[in-house]
């Protein structure tokens, strides 16, 4: 009976939820209740216009107080990769019910492979018509293990995946370079500014992570806010570089007007538009050896964390076909507490329309483009699975 009810609310659903990725290691993987939630999206809520203390490390819904598991990392294998599922609820992954309600896509439903909407994709909700046109996302670590340590400066992006998200399992590569962590681990964050179609949100996620298998003493140096550098390449700003913050009552680092060069609305993103390579962001280190002080360090103690978790896989055009052996490295925990049924949040994004920080012609921007695509309409929350 349990089986059948779930099979039919998740049918029922209606699918406009955002995306995130999951994986043991992150914060919240279990919801933000203090029981297990095997069906939580309390990380897929977009941040927008939200003031810093709201929106770093999704602290608005308090994410951020709800850490992985004693031994839960996120391995980040020294030149290797390493795999998430993104999706916009965990039970839609292999996560949870064993991956029964996991496909290849992020919403646990199924499309064609050159899916495609010419006014814009709401499901699963990717904010874009097709994976050509599809943002791209990052993760950026940091060389602390208390996440309260953790700054623009100190958090740089070490690795973009363009044309994501798409499909629900997706690899990122991971520099050779990359020392390791402090003995409880590093901090990383997964970040994600959607293009063109739909509310011009962004994604601040929080992970415990560590680097496997390294061998460099470099240092990750400091991180410097990224720009719009689209077609001037000499203009982007090099060597590391903090995440994306964009769209927020405070804490900005980045600002836009007008059109990019395909005559869109700009928005900056994890590509070659804000300087961001795709793959393993090979620039970020100096010099010094990791036992030296460095702004963006807090140690240098090896892991002894175990191999990858992950299949190695290039590109997201190709991930779908490492479900199999993503589903068997990245199977969750056996749960010791709290009940399968336990329902999805239906908290609010708490997002408000105001753009009063923004400038005047961005202001007008997006509400020109939230007129063309739908505005709100393409960001409305999935609703929770009911059991």
């Amino acid at each position: 009976m349990f089986v059948r009810l779930l099979t039919t609310a998740l049918s029922a659903t209606v699918a406009h939820a955002h995306l995130a990725p999951w994986h043991k290691g992150m914060y919240g993987f279990n919801g933000v209740t203090g029981s297990i939630n095997y069906n939580t999206d309390d990380v897929v809520h977009p941040l927008y216009q939200l003031t810093k203390d709201q929106w770093w490390f999704h602290h608005y819904n308090n994410v951020d107080q709800f850490p992985p598991a004693e031994g839960d990392f996120l391995e980040l294998p020294a030149g290797g990769s390493f795999t998430v599922e993104i999706a916009s609820n965990r039970g839609e992954t292999s996560l949870s019910f064993n991956g029964k309600y996991a496909t290849d896509w992020p919403d646990g439903q199924n499309y064609p492979e050159d899916y495609n909407v010419p006014t814009c994709i709401t499901s699963p909700n990717m904010h874009t018509q097709n994976q050509t046109r599809a943002a791209g996302t990052a993760f950026a670590i940091a060389y602390t293990s208390d996440i309260t340590k953790v700054t623009e400066d100190n958090l740089a992006v070490f690795t973009v995946r363009y044309h994501t998200p798409w499909k629900r399992i997706t690899s990122y590569d991971v520099p050779a370079d990359m020392p390791a962590c402090p003995e409880g681990g590093c901090i990383c964050a997964w970040g994600w500014v959607p293009n063109g179609c739909g509310q011009p949100n962004m994604y601040h996620l929080p992970y415990r992570c560590m680097v496997t298998g390294a061998k460099s003493t470099k240092v990750v140096g400091a991180a410097k806010a990224p720009v719009w550098c689209q077609n001037d390449p000499d203009a982007c700003t090099k060597g590391p570089k903090q995440m994306i913050y964009w769209n927020q009552l405070d804490g900005n680092n980045i600002e836009v007007e007008g059109v990019d060069a395909d005559n869109e609305f700009k928005s900056p993103a994890y590509n070659d538009k804000c300087g961001f390579p795709d793959g393993a962001q090979n620039d970020i280190f100096t010099g010094a050896s990791s036992g030296s002080s460095s702004s963006s360090s807090s140690g240098s103690s090896s892991s002894s964390s175990g191999s990858s978790n992950s299949k190695s896989s290039t590109t997201s055009s190709s991930s779908s076909k490492a479900d199999t052996g993503a589903a068997a490295v990245n199977k969750a925990k056996t749960p010791t507490s709290a009940s399968s049924s336990a329902p999805s949040s239906t908290a609010s994004a708490k997002a408000t329309a105001g753009t009063t920080c923004s400038p005047r012609k961005v202001r007008r921007a997006l509400a020109k483009r939230a007129a063309v695509h739908g505005g709100a309409v393409v960001h409305r929350r999935k609703a929770g699975h009911v059991f």
